[in-house]
């Protein structure tokens, strides 16, 4: 009898643990800088386990994303008041999807300036009311919308914006047309430190149906000769330069196993399970590569 409780106390523990860090609290990756990184949930309600984090300055914080939704948002905040107090005062959008921009409501509502590339401003401010009317297609009930509305960045830039937070210099760069047109990236060159948004996933098969693949490459090239120890990737645990490496390559195969396929079948899941053969093991998001298929491959045909 002492077993079985042991036994079931155990599991119970076990499952405690999964659960945590399924949902985590955001991550202490230097004094001042705190992320979400390598969350497992990866349901729409829960913004696809996209990543997010701050950085915090004399001054105030920046926000690097907001996750899907008002209720996600909301989340978001609340996790950043256990950490500081301070005002909030900038939101970067590493590039504008759902995942990682429609929590802007609860940033905006606090004053915080909301910030983007040019080309993912223009990108939100003309498919943002459409997408969000739309969210059924992608996993989401109207009750986990609720409260969310859409807000595009105010303050838009071109190749590269310097913030300082007081005390901390937080650079903005964007190289080319990657995994969007104005994707970008969030670098503290102090910490050596980088929030890549979705020009990295890491252990997560990506989105790459609005993909510049030539831009990705040159992108990846320059985070890559950049001087960078931790990334945070926009879906996935904590990275180095050799995810870099290696989602460059996964790319190249990706792309290339994937034209040969789709010029001799139109079926989405049979040229996903063959993919699904040659590309790098991932544990999350199986289901993009069929996604990735029809939205790139035979979408245009």
């Amino acid at each position: 009898m002492n077993r079985l409780v042991t036994w079931i106390t155990l599991f119970l523990l076990l499952l405690l643990v999964q659960i945590q860090s399924a949902h985590a609290d955001l991550t202490r990756l230097a004094e001042n800088v705190y992320a979400y990184v390598g969350t497992k949930d990866a349901t729409p309600a829960r913004s696809f386990a996209a990543n997010a984090g701050i950085v915090i300055g004399r001054d105030g914080v920046l926000v690097v994303d907001t996750l899907i939704s008002a209720k996600e948002g909301a989340r978001f905040l609340a996790d950043i008041r256990k950490v500081t107090d301070k005002p909030i005062k900038y939101v970067v959008n590493t590039h504008t999807h759902l995942d990682h921009a429609f929590g802007n409501c609860v940033f905006a509502r606090l004053g915080a300036t909301v910030i983007s590339h040019e080309a993912d401003q223009a990108m939100l401010a003309s498919k943002g009311a459409d997408m969000l009317k739309s969210v059924g297609n992608y996993g989401l009930k109207p009750e986990e919308m609720e409260g969310t509305e859409i807000v595009v960045p105010q303050l838009a830039f071109n190749d590269r914006l310097s913030i300082d937070l007081g005390g901390e210099n937080v650079r903005l760069i964007r190289t080319s047309p990657s995994h969007t047109e104005g994707s970008l990236v969030v670098y503290l060159p102090v910490e050596k430190l980088m929030f890549t948004g979705d020009i990295l996933f890491s252990d997560f098969h990506p989105y790459l149906a609005d993909a510049d693949f030539d831009g990705w490459a040159k992108t990846l090239d320059a985070l890559l000769a950049m001087e960078v120890e931790r990334i945070v990737p926009g879906h996935g645990p904590l990275s180095t330069k050799k995810d870099l490496q290696a989602m460059k390559e996964y790319l190249v195969l990706f792309d290339t196993k994937a034209k040969a396929l789709a010029a001799i079948s139109q079926d989405a899941e049979a040229i996903a399970a063959e993919l699904l053969k040659v590309l790098p093991k991932r544990s999350l998001a199986e289901w993009m590569i069929a996604a990735n298929v029809k939205g790139r491959y035979l979408g245009k045909k």
